[in-house]
């Protein structure tokens, strides 16, 4: 199986940065669709973005224009930077591979993809 492993997560306030990094044990990660999932208290885990093999990234509306996504293949590394942090960001937050070769695959749900890292906690105070 994939392992993903997460770093970057802590305690910020309102305004502040983080950025999570996931590295990703596949031979192959260059191939991979990566995807940022975030999930609070009592809450489904929700899509927050994703990067695909070609580098074209998606995001939810509420982190577009704060959020970045970008994958370094040769580290099989994905990177989330985060800026202008709200306390409404506040979950853990969770990076998932897709491996699936199939072109074109949707990427927004969690049934989506088949490995997930184990969660990192982002907590950002008012």
């Amino acid at each position: 199986q994939v392992q993903l492993v997460e770093s970057g997560g802590g305690l910020v306030q309102a305004g502040g940065s983080l950025r999570l990094s996931c590295t990703a044990s596949g031979r192959t990660f260059s191939s991979y669709n990566m995807g940022w999932f975030r999930q609070a208290p009592r809450k489904e885990r929700a899509f927050v973005g994703a990067i695909r093999r070609s580098g074209m990234t998606h995001y939810t509306d509420s982190v577009k224009g704060r959020f970045t996504i970008s994958r370094d293949n040769a580290k099989n590394t994905v990177y989330l930077q985060m800026n202008s942090l709200k306390p409404e960001d506040t979950a853990v937050y969770y990076c998932a591979a897709e491996t699936s070769p199939r072109v074109g695959a949707a990427l927004g749900t969690v049934d989506d993809y088949d490995y997930w890292g184990q969660g990192t906690q982002v907590t950002v105070s008012s």
